[in-house]
């Protein structure tokens, strides 16, 4: 059995795998043409819905939303509808900044783990559940290398924004 490697090693690769992702011309063909058909303001909406009723322990950065009692509740919340507007047009920055995801979160990822404490571990549920959204609203599109680059999208995103707690 190999040895475990030590945390320092495993942020660094994190970190290494944000700097270093190469994107060819058909993921960033498959990206692009998805996103462009994307109501920012209806997927956004149902991903942060979703997570918060799928992940409910993800409410508890959540507190200033309100109602968060059903899942009828958070569908219904104006402010949830609003940030995952917010989220998801936040996520529009990355399909337009591919090679340069690192800078494109910097500051989010400051204010996710300096001051909101959020545990980066959400970024990736968040970004499965973004997954399931685009199949489910553009189902003939996603084909399984779309959905492989999509996935490789989250991925990345995700460690961008974790990139400020390591």
């Amino acid at each position: 059995m190999a040895p475990l490697k030590s945390m320092d090693h495993y942020c660094s690769e994190q970190s290494r795998l944000v700097t270093m992702v190469h994107w060819t011309a058909e993921e960033k063909q498959l990206i692009t043409s998805v996103w462009g058909k994307v109501n920012v303001e209806e997927c956004g909406a149902e991903a942060l819905a979703r997570l918060l009723i799928v992940y409910p322990w993800t409410q508890r950065f959540f507190d200033a939303f309100g109602n968060l009692s059903s899942p009828t509740a958070i569908i219904g919340n104006p402010k949830v509808r609003a940030h995952g507007k917010k989220v998801l047009t936040s996520f529009g920055e990355a399909v337009k900044n591919l090679e340069n995801l690192k800078t494109t979160y910097s500051k989010l990822s400051e204010l996710h783990c300096e001051k909101l404490h959020v545990d980066p571990e959400n970024f990736r549920l968040l970004g499965d559940i973004l997954i399931i959204v685009l199949a489910s609203h553009f189902a003939k599109e996603f084909t399984p290398e779309c959905q492989a680059a999509w996935q490789k999208l989250v991925r990345v995103v995700a460690h961008a924004l974790a990139r400020k707690y390591h």
